[in-house]
Parts: C-alpha cells; structure tokens; sequence
C-alpha cells in the first residue's frame, strides 16, 4: 500500500510540476517585454548565420549548406551511375545471348550469306538499268523526221488569212 501511495504522490506532484512549467511557459510567452527578446535574439542568430556565410565565403571555404548540396548531388550522380552501369550489363547480356546465337547456328550464316550475294546481283543489276536509262535514244532518222512534218499542215496566222481572204 506505500507504494500505491508514493505512485500517487509522484503522479500528482508530476501533474502539478508540468502544470506550473506550463502556466509559467504561458506567461512568459505573453510578456511582451520577453517576446521582443527571443524574436531580437533570433534575428541576432539569422544575422550571425550571414556573417559566418559571408565570412567563410571570402575566406573561399565551403558552408555546411554548401557541403550538404555537393553530398545531395553525388549521391543523385552516383545514383545515376549505378542505373547506366545496370543498363550496360543488360545490354551486354542481350549482344552475348544474340553473338551465341549467331555463332552457333551455321545454316543461320549461310542463309545470310545467300541473301548477301543476292543484295550484290540486285545492285549490279540496278547499275545496268540505271546506265539503259542515262543512256541518250539515238537520233531519229531524216525521213521520219520530213514525215512528221509534212503530215501536219503548219497553221497559218490569223492575219494571213484575213488579207487572203480580201485579195481573193
């Protein structure tokens, strides 16, 4: 029973304790005399924190800010790495597993080595039309060149005709 006693009066003299921090916390918070004091003695710590900065940057001596962005942005590189290296791997994986199969599968080989003869006979075939076609046609022949001409009558202007038509 002393101990349920004594847990008691811990308890209650804990509730009280916190109840006075609290009510003094409170009032000095309210006090503006108290206010004006921490707010002047934060804006003393900010102006501190810009002197040091503005002291360590001529001094050409990195910050702690500084220091923490340069760890940030390696670990970004270094992340950044690791998925290169990753995709490396799978693409060498992928050039192995194709090199084997290749390798491996004669008929494959000789299947390309057909098609590339036919690529060849194609390509020298299309050099030979494409000289048939740059090639100029030979010239046509007088006497079908006098037949072309005499078959169609050369029109004559409309004047001519007007001062035919007033002689006759």
């Amino acid at each position: 029973m002393a101990d349920d006693e004594g847990a008691g009066l811990r308890d209650r003299l804990s509730k009280q304790g916190e109840e006075a921090l609290g009510k003094l916390a409170s009032d000095l918070l309210e006090n503006p005399l108290i206010n004006s004091a921490i707010g002047r003695a934060f804006t003393a710590r900010e102006k501190a924190v810009q002197a040091q900065e503005a002291a360590m940057g001529a001094l050409n001596l990195p910050s702690a800010a500084d220091i923490d962005r340069l760890t940030r942005r390696l670990r970004t590189v270094s992340n950044r790495l690791e998925g290169i290296e990753e995709a490396i791997d799978r693409l060498q994986e992928g050039v192995d597993r194709l090199s084997a199969k290749l390798g491996s599968d004669a008929a494959l080989v000789d299947r390309l080595a057909a098609l590339e003869g036919q690529l060849a006979k194609l390509t020298h075939d299309v050099s030979h039309v494409s000289d048939a076609i740059d090639a100029v046609p030979p010239p046509v022949p007088r006497e079908q060149e006098r037949l072309a001409v005499d078959e169609t009558p050369a029109p004559r202007p409309a004047r001519k005709r007007a001062a035919a038509k007033k002689k006759s």
